[in-house]
């Protein structure tokens, strides 16, 4: 899996994928939408401004790899606070994350969404191509290529967290785990997910 982002011409990235890196990474994507959950829109019928201005959860997700993708606005492990100052980030915290959090899943899953179908359409092209292709081309606009950034970096937080990667270590340790540890097709992905997104910020940024 070696496939890095290239400019297109005229704007946007393209990168070659085979058959294999599709399946895996249309799973991860997948895993990535359950975890996060539906979406609350209203049904048919329903009221879009009662949506619009419905509140969010005032707590912070119990599964460290969703407080990881929706963490705390104020506050934090990384900050030294008082007793007194860590109730007032909390109560901040708890307030931004009610009227923020919906909107926040939302665009998560718009993102992720968008990759699947990128990816379900590659895989058409595959197939029309024959079993002879060893890869097909995905082309993404400038607008896809944000979503396609904002879902990677959604995976390596999530895949990050489940690895116990901290902010203070690259997790090159885990690429010395043998091949015998369940954890190391995680680790495999988590390297080659990183790889994929550092590309596309170097592309979107030349």
């Amino acid at each position: 899996m070696s496939g890095t982002f290239e400019p297109r011409p005229g704007g946007g990235a393209a990168v070659a994928l085979d058959e294999v890196e599709i399946s895996i990474l249309r799973s991860l994507v997948v895993q990535m939408l359950e975890l996060i959950g539906p979406g609350d829109e209203p049904a048919d019928g329903g009221d879009p401004l009662a949506a619009l201005f419905a509140e969010g959860p005032s707590e912070p997700p119990a599964d460290p790899a969703l407080a990881r993708l929706f963490p705390d606005a104020y506050g934090g492990p990384d900050r030294e606070l008082g007793a007194e100052e860590e109730v007032e980030a909390r109560a901040a915290s708890a307030e931004f994350r009610r009227y923020t959090e919906n909107d926040l899943r939302t665009r998560k899953r718009e993102d992720a969404l968008a990759v699947v179908r990128s990816l379900d359409a590659l895989s058409s092209d595959a197939a029309a191509s024959g079993p002879a292709a060893d890869s097909v081309l995905l082309e993404l606009d400038p607008r896809e290529c944000t979503r396609w950034l904002g879902a990677l970096n959604d995976l390596r937080l999530t895949i990050g967290t489940r690895l116990e990667v901290t902010d203070d270590e690259d997790g090159g340790e885990l690429l010395r785990l043998p091949d015998s540890d369940p954890r190391k097709p995680m680790v495999l992905a988590y390297f080659w997910l990183g790889g994929l997104q550092e590309s596309l910020v170097e592309t979107l940024m030349t």
